[in-house]
């Protein structure tokens, strides 16, 4: 197409042996906001990595500026005309607006940094965009929102034709997506770039995008100008409503009182929460990035206060203020971050599987004892199908799921008769998909001995494949607590349309036979 910027032809990308991306052929124009959609593991970061020249192709072509390429460098990519923001910000606090504009570009004068420049231009650029912000205030004193609009006056002082946006608007308020949403209008529209937006959010694609592209299991679903399209479409294609529901259990089948409850139940950005769970229910809290799933987890494990509310553990009112609390009342938590958050990267597999279990009643008394320390391991890495299952090896050495299975395992061992109570955030997090099986697998036979499952996830498979009831969150708020049967294009549906009319101030009891979805 002769207005077409870059124009992707037959591309594939495999990582050892395990094909992510299938085939790609796609074009983005001049003066076009391109949204580009997919559920998490759809492959749209390794497209983005192969654009923006952070991630080798292994097959196909890349068009760009007269030019035709089998694999772009990130200098490359640039020289091009091709720039990235990513979803995370990138850049500094402690430097001036004017010194991240410029940064990497410095200007010069006599050998020194033309200081008094880069703030004259980053000014012109700013008024450009129609914003008002002071190019010699430092990055610290801004908003949110401020700072993703630096980002992009950053990128643009590079002299783009492309704009590759990757969640531009995460985590932000309602005014500072508005002014980010003005930039990026201003920017395709007046200067004729073209944008690649990249979000979860589908009321924001029906706000801002001309075009829309669905990705799927490393394949294009669809590319639609966007007046075509509806949120249910997008939802559908992101998400098939035909995918398998997987066995339901009645509530009534569950044995026993509640193991767990929350009333009125507020953490820091989260709630109220209701809830209920017996012994052997699985919980999924599905949201998008911002919604709250973290917060919650973190403050039922003590990470974080509670605000308000109570947390009843077997019907007596509990108040956890410290992780310690949490496990000594047998509540533990898998965080999402495996390598900050959950293994000691300088520790053989055994350390890291035994560390919370010293001193209680499955490892008393000050000597410690390798032979049984190896036997627990051994159990573990059998029942997991740990790989290689060595307990003496470096946790560094384990492949992501490995690492997660061990991690996993350090809370399913038995160490007392206290309540067992397993918070996971993101539990199969860059996972494969072998291992994701071993690992459900492993959550329910904990269930059928009588522990308790919440856990959150950005992935709707995984809410339909292991919970036993769905609680979806928008913003902080609980807004659909949904019996099975559902299916992931319920939740993705529900998700983006709550997170669209924003905070709600009661949670919706929803049955998906009855529900207008």
């Amino acid at each position: 197409m002769s207005d077409a910027l870059v124009t992707v032809v037959d591309l594939h990308k495999s990582f050892g042996g395990i094909e992510v991306l299938k085939g790609i052929d796609i074009a983005f124009r001049a003066g076009e906001i391109h949204a580009f959609l997919g559920a998490n593991g759809a492959g749209k970061s390794t497209f983005l990595g192969c654009l923006s020249g952070a991630v080798r192709p292994t097959q196909g072509n890349i068009k760009v500026a007269g030019g035709d390429y089998e694999s772009l460098s990130p200098r490359t990519a640039l020289n091009m005309g091709i720039g990235i923001i990513y979803q995370h910000y990138q850049i500094f606090e402690d430097l001036t607006v004017a010194d991240n504009i410029f940064l990497g570009r410095e200007c010069l004068r006599m050998g020194m940094v033309d200081t008094a420049r880069h703030v004259r231009e980053s000014a012109v650029l700013l008024e450009r965009l129609g914003v008002r912000i002071d190019p010699r205030m430092q990055v610290r004193q801004l908003g949110t929102g401020e700072r993703k609009i630096v980002e992009i006056a950053r990128a643009l002082n590079t002299g783009p034709r492309l704009l590759i946006l990757d969640e531009p608007t995460a985590a932000l308020g309602e005014h500072e997506i508005a002014a980010v949403h003005d930039v990026v209008r201003h920017v395709a529209k007046t200067e004729g770039l073209g944008v690649v937006y990249v979000t979860h959010l589908l009321d924001e694609v029906d706000e801002i995008a001309d075009r829309v592209t669905i990705l799927r299991n490393g394949r294009i679903v669809w590319s639609r100008p966007k007046p075509e399209v509806s949120t249910a479409d997008m939802a559908e294609a992101i998400a098939p409503s035909s995918a398998r529901i997987a066995h339901v259990r009645s509530r009534d089948d569950l044995p026993g009182d509640p193991l767990v409850e929350l009333r009125d139940y507020r953490s820091p950005y989260t709630g109220p929460v209701n809830l209920v769970l017996r012994p052997g229910e699985a919980v999924g809290i599905y949201g998008l990035l911002g919604s709250g799933r973290t917060d919650l987890l973190e403050s039922l494990f003590g990470a974080r206060p509670r605000q308000s509310g109570e947390l009843l553990l077997r019907g007596k009112p509990v108040d956890i203020r410290t992780p310690a609390e949490a496990l000594a009342r047998g509540i533990s938590l898998v965080a999402s971050d495996r390598g900050d958050q959950s293994v000691f990267q300088s520790l053989d597999a055994v350390e890291n599987l035994l560390m919370p279990h010293h001193g209680t009643r499955l490892l008393p008394g000050f000597l410690r004892s390798r032979r049984k320390e190896d036997a627990l391991f051994d159990r573990v890495a059998r029942d997991l199908s740990v790989h290689p299952a060595d307990p003496r090896l470096n946790i560094e050495n384990f492949s992501g799921g490995n690492a997660q299975k061990i991690v996993l395992g350090r809370w399913l061992l038995d160490s007392d008769d206290t309540a067992k109570i397993i918070l996971l955030d993101e539990p199969t997090q860059g996972v494969d998909i072998g291992a994701r099986a071993q690992l459900y697998e492993a959550l329910r036979v904990a269930m059928d001995r009588g522990a308790c499952v919440i856990f959150g996830s950005s992935d709707p498979a995984e809410i339909v494949e292991l919970a036993d009831r769905a609680l979806v969150l928008a913003y902080g708020a609980p807004v659909a607590l949904i019996d099975k049967p559902f299916t992931e294009g319920t939740l993705v549906e529900l998700a983006h349309k709550m997170a669209g009319g924003g905070r709600s101030s009661a949670t919706q009891h929803v049955s998906t036979a009855s529900s207008p979805l």
